[in-house]
């Protein structure tokens, strides 16, 4: 899906050295069809490096989306130039009066604290209740997907003895739903969290619908019936050395972290990991962009109707 982005935002170069069609705002404006407008909450603390994972994703197939990225007001990145941020980003009051086809909210590194302790936590309150009436799909990833399954379900998060680190294996529960479709009944993903989701919980709300899990890492993709909210609990964005750069920040730290399971060949830092997530990743981010999204949104933006 050709990304219509500034020429200066960094992505742009980065994915048009891989071959992903990026439009520059003065192209899309000579073609005559309505983009998808896609906003992209990113909380992640490395913002350029989420920018260009997600948008790789967001790429490459016949329809034009038009990207919105935005910050929180209450807690400003200290691992971001703030020229960037000043330059690329919106905050939440300069786009709340605007309806969106789609909104993505990141991962955060704030999973140990309580939800009400986080900084941005009444910020984030009031873009989720925002979310219900003005975006079509909310997908939500990680600490972002655990964050908004306790705001609309009250589904908490709890501690784990050991973080959840690496690449694991997931089984599709339901093949034939749009978001499903297309993976192999057995697929990888990254994880990277210190804290979980029960299955049971989730299991106790009639909307909700676990659509894959991990043995391992527990349930990865949860939708509702509608499709109107996405969660997924892993990092299918991440980059082949995502982890490997976590791992040597953690360990730079002196924390006490375990190589990322099965990521390292033979579990050697010293060799190159092994990407096996990408194909679910552009099939999973293309069949929300396609069916969750495309297929279904009100070409009026206006039209879109408040969730339950």
């Amino acid at each position: 899906m050709p990304i219509k982005i500034p020429k200066e935002l960094p992505a742009f170069k980065v994915l048009s050295n891989e071959n992903i069609f990026v439009m520059n705002i003065e192209r899309a404006q000579t073609q005559d069809i309505r983009p998808l407008k896609i906003a992209i909450l990113n909380l992640m603390p490395i913002k350029i490096q989420a920018e260009n994972q997600l948008l790789r994703y967001l790429s490459n197939t016949p329809i034009q989306v038009e990207i919105t990225l935005l910050q929180t007001k209450t807690y400003t990145s200290q691992n971001t130039p703030i020229e960037h941020l000043e330059k690329f980003y919106n905050y939440f009051d300069e786009v709340k009066n605007e309806k969106f086809d789609g909104l993505i909210i990141t991962g955060a590194p704030v999973e140990t604290l309580k939800f009400e302790d986080v900084a941005y936590w009444k910020e984030l309150e009031e873009i989720f209740e925002w979310s219900r009436e003005n975006v079509f799909s909310t997908l939500h990833i990680c600490w972002g997907a655990q964050a908004a399954l306790y705001y609309h379900y009250n589904i908490e998060k709890y501690p784990l003895d050991k973080k959840i680190f690496g690449v694991f294996s997931h089984k599709v529960n339901k093949i034939n739903e749009d978001l499903t479709r297309g993976l192999d009944d057995i697929f990888y993903a990254p994880h990277s969290r210190h804290t979980t989701t029960l299955k049971e919980d989730i299991e106790k709300v009639k909307d909700l619908d676990i659509l894959a899990e991990s043995e391992e890492a527990g349930a990865f993709i949860i939708a509702t019936r509608d499709k109107r909210q996405v969660f997924i609990t892993g990092h299918l964005e991440y980059d082949r050395d995502t982890l490997m750069g976590e791992y040597i920040r953690d360990c730079s730290k002196g924390m006490e972290v375990a190589i990322p399971k099965n990521y390292f060949p033979n579990d050697n830092i010293d060799e190159t990991p092994l990407v096996k997530w990408r194909g679910s990743a552009n099939i999973v981010f293309g069949n929300w962009l396609n069916y969750c999204i495309y297929q279904n949104t009100p070409f009026e933006l206006e039209k879109i109707n408040k969730l339950y």
